[in-house]
């Protein structure tokens, strides 16, 4: 009886011990990794980043979901509820549309609308441009989750730009957009700077959205007319994003590859005769056919843009150089366990050495996950607030 007992007790210690070290090692991993820019003068990101608690206070943390506790399942979780309603993200946005140089349309998605950057009281609030990835729009969850969190409490105007034929966006030209054409990018910009001059611009973008941002922000450096920017997920060496994209696996093979395609093939169906009208001839019905990206780069964007292949086009997208141009503050979350944009094309040197970035790195979040909570809620929103607070004041 006594030695069933002692048993008892040792297999409780043990256990014990056990949970000890997982939930010490689960708080651990938590924390959040900074490269902050080494600053050499008066102007650097440090002192925003002092008015960013969510990432520098001793708690500063992103611990998981507990049953998201790894970067494919915050992924898939992001995936399934893209379109799913509640409190966090139920707004109603006000649809601009805006015709580019090519007679190509972008639609600009407004919250709150429109009228209330015409009201006295409103004239000169901030605008933050959000600017989503490949194959998203303003109706993604996290998008409207951002969007409402940076209208109720920063009091900002916002507007989310849906690319060429994304977010029911028409096709009007049969030149789409890439990861790196960033024209469309900068003449919204414009577009924002000669209608509300007033107005501040700041900028957060997801993915291929955050990869258009920091090649916008490389290029003009000191005369990007962004006051701030976040990326998000960014991919930065999109050659390395192509190859984890591209890998064969059960994440790719069976749920991110044919999601992602399913899209694309979407937007193609939806404007057959505008994609019909290039005079680069596309394969539609091996479009159609196709069932990873690569053969979609291969067949459209790579001969658009006069590439070899899709991995001449990876190549020349990436954004990774262009974070040494950055004149402008800038802030990059990504996680290290980023199924889609692997960590390993994070160029974390070049961020050590411009004082006007910061990345933070997280262990657990996926690609555009970084849920937190029981109740998942997504973690990079009071960062991004934070951040863009501390750069108007």
């Amino acid at each position: 009886m006594i030695s069933d007992y002692k048993k008892r007790l040792s297999y409780l210690a043990v256990a014990g011990a056990a949970a000890y070290y997982g939930a010490s090692k689960y708080i651990q991993d938590s924390k959040i990794q900074l490269v902050v820019g080494q600053k050499d003068s008066e102007e650097g990101i440090e002192k925003l980043l002092e008015q960013c608690p969510s990432l520098t206070s001793n708690e500063a943390k992103l611990l998981p979901t507990p049953y998201l506790c790894n970067g494919i399942l915050q992924t898939i979780y992001c995936t399934k509820i893209a379109l799913t309603t509640d409190k966090q993200s139920d707004i109603t946005y006000d649809r601009e549309s805006m015709t580019m140089s090519d007679e190509g349309t972008v639609s600009l998605d407004w919250y709150p609308e429109r009228t209330y950057m015409e009201k006295a009281e409103r004239k000169g609030k901030p605008i933050v441009l959000v600017v989503p990835g490949l194959g998203g729009s303003a109706y993604e969850y996290h998008v409207r989750c951002t969007v409402k969190q940076l209208a109720d409490n920063l009091n900002v105007q916002t507007v989310v730009c849906n690319h060429r034929g994304s977010g029911r966006t028409p096709l009007t030209s049969p030149r789409l957009y890439n990861a790196y054409d960033t024209s469309d990018l900068q003449a919204i910009i414009k577009y924002m700077g000669s209608k509300y001059p007033e107005s501040r611009l700041l900028c957060v973008g997801y993915s291929m959205g955050a990869n258009l941002i920091t090649r916008y922000l490389g290029e003009f450096g000191d005369e990007a007319k962004l006051h701030g920017a976040v990326a998000i997920s960014c991919p930065f060496d999109t050659f390395v994003a192509g190859k984890a994209m591209n890998a064969r696996g059960y994440f790719n093979d069976w749920l991110f590859q044919p999601n992602l395609m399913a899209t694309i093939k979407r937007v193609i169906r939806r404007n057959l005769q505008v994609v019909q009208t290039s005079p680069l001839n596309y394969d539609i019905d091996a479009i159609m056919k196709a069932k990873r990206m690569m053969e979609v780069d291969n067949l459209v964007t790579a001969r658009a843009y006069g590439h070899q292949d899709c991995w001449d086009y990876y190549k020349a997208a990436s954004s990774a150089e262009f974070v040494d141009g950055i004149k402008r503050p800038f802030l990059a979350i990504n996680a290290e366990d980023d199924p889609v944009t692997p960590v390993d094309g994070v160029p974390q040197g070049r961020f050590a050495k411009n004082p006007m970035t910061a990345l933070a790195l997280v262990k657990h979040g996926g690609h555009i996950g970084f849920f937190t909570g029981v109740t998942p809620r997504i973690w990079y929103i009071d960062p991004v607030v934070e951040f863009f607070q501390a750069v108007l004041q």
